[in-house]
Formats: structure tokens, sequence, C-alpha cells
């Protein structure tokens, strides 16, 4: 007869710890979480109720539903639900809040009333981090990822969808018109059913289509061209592989050592076009750094956003995008023609000198104009220009361009480190949050929710690097 390890009889009477500290171990995570929440001025922080009122019934310390949510979002257990039953049943959970139980309400309102101070205690951790010798402070690597939002394709509205739903249900209509009329032919009691349904259906379709043009007069008054109901701030957003989500773009700035986040944030912007400098300036100031080269991917790429970090001390890695789409057509794009600096003439295809004519302003920039009077007799004008002559126009900035463009190709691994250290600290908090949206509504919110989920993930990095007491011995010192 097989034997098997037998448990003990439950009406056996067991003698368990006398304490709750003898339950948690030495090494275990959740003692940096204590630590961490206890060496904080949350006061200094901008947390609500963080001095007691003299009157009136006692709350709970901002302290103790802090450590509830680090430890939450450290574990996957984001829901303010989920961490009240964790609170009474989760012997970790009852060593940290000792033995304190909060409705799960209250724990809601805590992450919404303190939005500003959870974001704050997120960059509290990065100081740890920097104190520990964790960044390299030299390097960092900027991307962006769509995370979903809780607003569902079909409560969000754009020109394009809209259109395609009112030319959708005008076809329905005008097939339940069809089917009315040869109803009319049918014998009475069958049209008398059959024609007071289709003409429910039809006033169904109509009060449809009266809505639709509410939201679509909506959605042209809307700065951003589209409407969100459930979420008013998310947007639908393109995309990898095609397709679209509603969702929020999330920003992070990725130090090259430990692949720690250093900075991040969350915006609605359907693109990365304008958020280089910002990141960028966020990394530097997090890490304190007075050199620091950031790297990221051709979405990034736009000319005042890199002459921005130019003149923040920043030097930025990032590809230069053709979007003119002649090279498609097999003409010549402006890459073709070669600046020479000591001159100031560019030299085009055919070798022709361009010379400087005039200057022009255009959309804010100041734009020299290079042109020659030998395109009508030159043999490459068709693939060249359509017009009289080909002109080239150069910002007076293009040479900080340029000289970013020279160091790209001096580095040219830089685009797969950008992949190594963004996509691991992406795939991570993805993984962890499972396949679901943002809990919260409205960017502020998510934006602390976000901040959650980033202090946690360089919580997990951070022990998983130094150890438990490594990180202990720093916060008591502190």
């Amino acid at each position: 007869m097989k034997r098997f390890i037998e448990g003990e009889n439950r009406l056996q009477s067991t003698l368990f710890p006398e304490s709750l500290e003898d339950y948690i171990a030495k090494d275990n995570s959740i003692r940096i979480v204590d630590a961490f929440v206890d060496s904080r001025n949350l006061k200094q922080l901008g947390f609500a109720g963080a001095e007691p009122s003299a009157t009136g019934r006692p709350g709970y310390q901002p302290a103790t539903m802090l450590k509830i949510y680090i430890y939450g979002y450290l574990n996957r257990i984001q829901s303010s639900r989920r961490l009240e039953r964790e609170s009474h049943r989760n012997v970790e959970l009852i060593w940290l809040t000792g033995r304190l139980m909060p409705d799960f309400k209250t724990i809601a309102d805590f992450r919404k009333d303190n939005r500003l101070a959870i974001r704050r205690v997120c960059m509290e951790f990065v100081g740890v981090c920097r104190e520990l010798g964790l960044f390299s402070a030299t390097l960092v690597a900027i991307d962006g990822s769509k995370f979903k939002a809780v607003n569902s394709r079909d409560k969000n509205f754009t020109k394009k969808s809209v259109k395609r739903r009112l030319q959708k249900t005008q076809a329905n209509i005008d097939r339940y018109l069809a089917k009315l009329d040869a109803v009319d032919k049918e014998e009475p009691e069958i049209r008398e059913v059959t024609a007071q349904e289709l003409q429910q259906k039809i006033a169904s379709m109509q009060a449809k289509m009266e809505q639709l043009q509410g939201y679509e007069a909506e959605v042209e008054a809307h700065a951003d061209k589209q409407v969100s109901l459930t979420d008013p701030d998310a947007r639908s957003m393109m995309k990898a592989g095609g397709g679209s989500t509603v969702s929020y773009n999330v920003q992070t700035a990725v130090d090259s050592k430990h692949h720690l986040i250093v900075a991040h944030e969350v915006t609605n912007a359907t693109s990365d076009r304008s958020q280089l400098s910002s990141m960028a300036e966020q990394a530097k100031s997090a890490l304190g750094a007075e050199d620091l080269t950031v790297i990221a991917d051709p979405g990034y790429y736009k000319g005042e956003e890199m002459v921005a970090c130019d003149e923040a001390g920043i030097t930025a890695l990032v590809p230069k995008v053709d979007t003119s789409g002649k090279r498609g057509k097999g003409q010549y794009t402006r890459a073709d023609f070669s600046y020479d600096a000591k001159a100031d003439e560019y030299v085009c295809p055919a070798k022709a000198r361009m010379t400087y004519r005039f200057t022009t302003a255009e959309k804010g920039k100041q734009m020299r104009a290079y042109m020659t009077h030998q395109c009508g007799s030159c043999a490459l004008k068709a693939k060249c220009t359509s017009g009289k002559e080909r002109r080239i126009k150069r910002w007076e900035q293009e040479h900080r361009l340029e000289a970013a463009e020279t160091l790209l190709k001096k580095n040219p691994d830089a685009m797969r480190q950008r992949k190594r250290l963004v996509e691991h600290p992406y795939g991570t908090i993805k993984h962890w949050m499972g396949s679901t949206h943002f809990l919260m509504k409205r960017l502020p919110n998510v934006q602390a929710e976000m901040s959650l989920h980033v202090l946690a993930y360089n919580l997990r990095r951070a022990i998983n690097v130094l150890g438990v007491p490594k990180i202990m011995e720093q916060l008591q010192a502190s």
C-alpha cells in the first residue's frame, strides 16, 4: 500500500508562536516596506491626515495605509476589496499593519486622496536607490508603452469610428425599411405582427442615429477630436501590431546599470514625438547627473526636442526619420543633399552648388533657403523636383541635429542596447498586472496608480540585486 505524507488532525491542539514577529523571517521583503515607510516624513510628502485631528473619530495613520498599498502592488494585489480580505487572513499584512483591518472604501479613498503624495513616495525610493549606488547615472533609455484604460472601444468615439457607426446604422435602417415594404404584401395576420416588430427596430435605429450624431458633434468640438465616455481622459491609440486600444501612454526612463526606472510619466498623448526632452530632464534631475546620455527609438525624433536636450546638457541618441515619402517614389530626399558647412552651401546629387538665398519663418523656426539655377538643364531633374527648381531649407539649429546624428553613427549598438533596457521593465510590470487595465479613471488617478506599480518594480529589483539586509541597513541609517 502506498504511503503519503499526512497532515495533522484538525482537532489536535497546536502551540503557535507567541508573537507575530516570529512569523516574519529576518530577510522577508516586507521588513523593507515597513522600514522605508517609517523612515519617510509623510507630512512633508503631502499625505492627508498626517497630523491627527484633535476632535472627531480617529483615523488610520497614512503610514499604515501606504504600507498596505505597497505590499499589495508588490504581491499582485491592487484591488481595494482584495486588500481588505488579505488584511483579515494574510499574516504578513497583519504583521505590517499591527492587526489593523480597514475596509475597502477607506483603502480606496486613501489612494484617490493622496495622488501627488504617492508619486512623491515613488521618487523617494529612487533617491534610496541612488544612495545605494544602483544607478550608473550616465546612460538611460526612454520608451513609451500603451496601458489599457477603464474604457472599452465601444465607449470611445473618433471622427472615423463615428462615421463608420453612422453608416452601419443607416444601412440597418434601410434594410429594415426594405423588409417593411416586403411585409406589406404578406397576409394581414402575418403583416400586423411583423410590421410592428420592424417599426420598433427602425425606431430604435433612428434613436441610435440621433445619439451618434450627438457624439459626432462632441468629437468635432473636442481638442483631441475624440471622446471617451467611461474615462474621459483615455484616448484611442494605435498598437504596435496593428489595430487600436483605448489606453494611456506610459513613459519611462530606465537606467543602464540594473534596469531600474529613474523617472516615469503617464500621458494621454497618442504619440511619443513630444516626450523626449521632458523625460530626459526628469531622469537627469532624479539621478543628480551633470552629463547624461539618453537613447530612444525613432518615434521620439523631433528637432525641437533634440535641441531642448542639447541645451539641457543631455546627449540624445535618436535615429532620424524620413517622413517625406519621396524615397518610395524613386525620388531624391533631403538626405541626398550634402551640406558644406565651410562654404555654407548644399551640394545636390548632380554635384551642383546650392547657395543661400533668403531666410523665412515656418512654425516659429528660422529657415534658411538654398537654391541653384541649374535645375532646368539638369538630367536628374525628374527624380529631384516637379517644380521649376529644387529648394532646400535649413533650420538655424540644424548643426545640433547633425552633431547628434554623427554621434549616433559612432554608436551602432545604441538601438539594441535601448531595446534590452526598456523592454524588461515594461514586460515585468505588465506581467505582474496581468491581462487587465488600470483600475482607476482620469489621468491624475492613473498617474498615482502607475507610481505604485513603478515603486513595486523598483523595490523588487533592488531586493534581487542587493538583498534585504543591505537595503535595511541603508534605510535604518537614513
